[in-house]
């Protein structure tokens, strides 16, 4: 994902044992945004029976870090899915090195 040109997003979807379930591109975005919708990333969940979630998506800039756009999703989503007993285990964004917004304390 480091090398494309546009944005993609990834959901990794897991089940109770942790073991993955599906591996999906969410959405494809320009050279410098994509646009996720919580709804659809829970509704997806609800479908595979996943219990965690992890989500990754690049930054064609090189940049990992995390821009206030990907923080707003991330809370976004990481709220529509408390009340659904999924958990959100991290947001990685992939650059010329990777940012993990679990290990930067930035997800509850």
């Amino acid at each position: 994902m480091a090398h494309l040109g546009r944005e993609e997003v990834r959901a990794l979807y897991l089940d109770n044992g942790a073991r993955l379930v599906a591996d999906e591109v969410c959405c494809h975005g320009t050279v410098d945004e994509s646009a996720i919708f919580p709804r659809e990333v829970a509704r997806r969940a609800l479908e595979l029976d996943a219990t965690a979630i992890i989500l990754a998506h690049n930054h064609p800039s090189g940049d990992p870090r995390p821009s206030s756009a990907d923080l707003r999703v991330t809370h976004h989503i990481q709220r529509a899915l408390g009340p659904l007993n999924i958990r959100l285990i991290d947001h990685i964004i992939i650059g010329g090195r990777n940012f993990s917004m679990r290990d930067a304390g930035m997800l509850h």
